[in-house]
């Protein structure tokens, strides 16, 4: 008997299956195109409405179409009945009786379209819609989204498309064009740098790494049997500890600082220290990881399970390099070149005194970001390229990568196998990689032409998001547009993220620029963006304005809200379910409140305007959000910053926001890690604590007289974390101070301070002990009374 199953594959097979931008198709169980010549003949969402090409399905189910060029109509005939659909008509005719449409018949890209629910009706055939999945069928048996999600997903993998660079001579006219279209301003050798560039980091302390090459099969047996007993030995482990502060729950974010509850590792001066803090009284340094890679520098980590990953960036500089030209001799160009690349590496941490390097993937280019969510860990590399570079014989223009848990040597990726993103002007390979942290597997890693800059996840996809014009080339693109030479966008690329295997999907675009990754957020089937278009200053209609888009599932614009605050841009962005809160600023600091509830309909409900302005928004509760950011003063006109501020928003009545609670933080220079990045914050309601490290600058106030020019800025006073109790009744309260720095450091400091390695970088806890880390050291407080328990020096 027949599965349910398989039941439904038979009605795929049986079906005409389209998807929103591909022109792939499938007709009862065989792939073709929508149109042979022309691959922009695709189906596309307009205001809500997916429209379809009636000349692919029509002859795809059996039908005859005639087409009269004259009044621009097609004709069909189709299991004995005759339909005419007339381009630019909001009606259709059935066997002579006119018909009311959804939206407009249109030509799009030489092909009539029409609304997709509307022609399935009148043809008597069911159709079926699923984030840009198309299925038109005979049967009375559809699709259920839930129930046949794994073969929804199998089918959108299969018609998902972008086009393929195929060979070097295409790349080379790919990149023409794009240097012809958007100049050259800004493109780079690929992995070209400037020799000061190559050598800003010095040579990595050497170490004892081990490759996996080397691990014996004997190690290996041994190794998993530690694992186990770890495994069990953590079953005792502390159960209530921090973790990284990420825009996503369930979507972890690399970190210099994670803990497992027994052990700290920390990203420390191009080493990983480990360090045992289970005792705060008697913590120890179990192992430090040394790199002999010399010109390894280590950036974030990721713990998972027994494995601990982490990722670093590598640089390498020829004086002089050797190619081949086409007669196949060899010949040598300077300048040298220097290039980067991004390596992750994963160990086996079951005995925290032996760590195990078991394999190491590494990607030619420049690091972006990543995500890891359970044992999948999702890489990005930025690899620049310009159409110069090509122009040598047998320069290697071709990205690479290396895997060893295939082979220790690096392979190119096929031009065959490159995709790229039409219409873009990057000249650069988005390189991205999916790793079982826990398997063997090899890396799943694909290479596409042309985008790469901001990046946020959801569990189930990541978005990839780049200006359409870099800041050199903008002029020249826009000149040759004919428009203003601020005129940017951004375009958004979706990938499904499952499995340790990131798929293309879908592709969208809205005006304006974006801040950072909290500019973007996934509810449900729709993703909303905030940008600021324009420019801030100016005075006509090039003017700064901000905007908040809603796109739908094939990223499709849906609602939208533009031309806020103008003449400022946006400082700060937080989604937070069916609401979205936007902080712009020029002088003063206006909070909107953003209802999202209709997505086609998105409007600003309330309006908070104060002095300074948040660089980040942290949720409280689902009424109350936190700011963290700059207090400002307003001089003829002109804003300047002060110290640092903490607001807590209440945003119950959404209509009216209001700022319950303000603390400001030192004066003129104070500055925090946390007003340009989010993992420096600790923050848990349920303890009631919040948490940040910040260099304290303050007047001399000792006299007790106010200063005569606020604009001074103050003097060193304080580098450490400041730690709060919070809550929505009374506001901050400063629960104390901890530094690294002995007296004799603050005696010796003057006027001002540095980047020093006894500075306060994070700040986490592990049941009632709140810890703190430098470079320097990792220092023990209760969390009730910030009584020191206990500290370690870092050698």
């Amino acid at each position: 008997m027949a599965s349910a199953a398989d039941d439904m594959r038979d009605v795929f097979n049986e079906s005409v299956i389209l998807y929103v931008g591909s022109p792939v198709a499938y007709a009862n169980g065989k792939e073709t195109r929508i149109d042979t010549e022309n691959i922009e003949a695709v189906p596309v969402n307009i205001s809500g409405k997916t429209l379809v090409p009636v000349r692919f399905i029509a002859e795809s189910l059996g039908g005859e179409v005639t087409w009269d060029e004259k009044t621009l109509t097609a004709g069909i005939t189709l299991g004995g009945g005759t339909y005419q659909f007339r381009q630019g008509s909001s009606t259709m005719t059935a066997d002579d009786k006119e018909i009311s449409l959804g939206a407009a018949v249109q030509n799009i890209k030489g092909k009539t379209c029409a609304p997709l629910e509307d022609f399935a009706k009148v043809i008597k055939r069911s159709v079926f819609y699923d984030r840009g999945l198309i299925v038109i069928s005979d049967g009375e048996s559809v699709p259920d989204s839930e129930r046949d999600r794994a073969l929804i997903d199998e089918w959108i993998s299969k018609l998902s498309y972008l086009p393929v660079v195929g060979s070097r001579d295409k790349l080379e006219e790919l990149l023409k064009e794009r240097a012809e279209n958007y100049g050259s301003g800004g493109m780079v050798r690929k992995g070209m740098s400037s020799v000061d560039e190559a050598f800003t980091d010095e040579a990595a302390l050497a170490g004892n790494s081990k490759s996996a090459a080397a691990i014996q099969p004997e190690e290996q047996a041994e190794n998993m049997e530690k694992s186990k007993q770890a495994a069990a030995e953590n079953d005792s482990a502390a159960d209530d500890y921090s973790s990284t502060n990420v825009q996503v729950q369930g979507v972890d974010e690399g970190d210099i600082v994670k803990t497992d509850g027994n052990y700290i590792y920390q990203v420390n001066r191009k080493r990983i220290v480990i360090a045992e803090v289970s005792r705060p009284d008697n913590m120890k340094v179990s192992e430090v990881i040394n790199y002999t890679d010399k010109d390894l520098n280590p950036q974030e980590l990721y713990l998972h399970e027994n494995k601990m990953v982490v990722i670093g960036t590598s640089w390498t500089y020829d004086p002089v390099y050797k190619v081949k030209d086409s007669a196949n001799n060899e010949k040598y160009i300077s300048p040298g070149r220097a290039e980067s690349s991004v390596k992750a590496l994963i160990y086996d941490i079951a005995d925290r005194e032996n760590v195990k390097l078991l394999r190491e993937v590494e990607l030619e280019g420049s690091y972006i970001s990543s995500r890891k969510v359970g044992s999948n860990l999702y890489l990005l590399a930025n690899d620049n390229i310009n159409y110069g570079s090509i122009q040598e014989d047998g320069a290697d223009i071709a990205p690479s990568y290396r895997d060893t848990a295939v082979e220790q040597e690096f392979n190119d990726i096929d031009f065959g196998s490159i995709c790229y993103f039409p219409g873009t002007a990057e000249s650069n390979y988005l390189i991205t990689a999916g790793i079982d942290i826990d398997g063997s597997e090899p890396a799943n890693v694909r290479a596409y032409l042309g985008a790469g800059r901001n990046v946020y996840a959801s569990a189930e996809n990541l978005y990839v998001a780049v200006t359409n014009y870099s800041e050199a080339s903008a002029l020249s693109g826009a000149m040759k547009s004919g428009g203003a030479a601020n005129e940017k966008n951004t375009q958004i690329y979706k990938f499904g993220m499952k499995d340790a295997k990131l798929k293309y999907l879908s592709k969208g675009e809205v005006p304006g620029t974006i801040l950072n990754q909290f500019s973007m957020d996934e509810n449900g089937d729709y993703f909303r963006i905030a940008t600021t278009k324009g420019r801030v200053g100016a005075t006509d209609e090039s003017i700064s304005k901000n905007c908040l888009y809603v796109l739908d599932n094939m990223l499709s614009i849906t609602g939208k809200i533009e031309d806020m605050a103008p003449g400022e841009k946006i400082y700060s962005v937080r989604f937070m379910g069916d609401r979205a809160y936007v902080v712009t600023f020029k002088t003063i600091d206006p909070l909107f409140a953003v209802d999202l509830k209709d997505p086609a309909k998105p409007v600003v409900l309330g309006a908070l305007k104060i002095p300074g302005y948040s660089d980040y928004l942290h949720p409280y509760d689902e009424n109350h959000i936190i700011g963290f950011g700059k207090d400002t003063t307003e001089i003829k006109g002109q804003a300047y910053y002060l110290g640092m501020k903490m607001a807590l928003f209440d945003v119950t009545d959404v209509a009216h926001p209001i700022q319950k609670f303000s603390e400001i933080i030192g004066d003129r220079g104070t500055d925090s890690e946390l007003l340009s990045n989010h993992k420096a914050l600790l923050f848990s309601k349920e303890k009631n604590l919040l948490a940040f490290p910040v260099t304290l600058m303050e007047s001399d106030q000792s006299s007790g007289k106010v200063k005569e020019n606020q604009l001074e800025y103050g003097q060193f006073t304080f580098q450490g974390a400041l730690v709060y109790n919070i809550d929505i009744t009374e506001g901050f309260k400063l629960k104390g101070k901890i530094t690294h720095l002995s007296e004799e450091d603050y005696l010796k400091a003057g006027n001002d301070w540095y980047d020093s390695d006894k500075n306060i970088q994070r700040i986490l806890y592990i049941d009632d002990d709140l810890f703190t880390l430098s470079n320097g050291m990792i220092k023990a407080n209760a969390i009730a009374d910030l009584k020191e328990k206990g500290s370690l020096s870092i050698p």
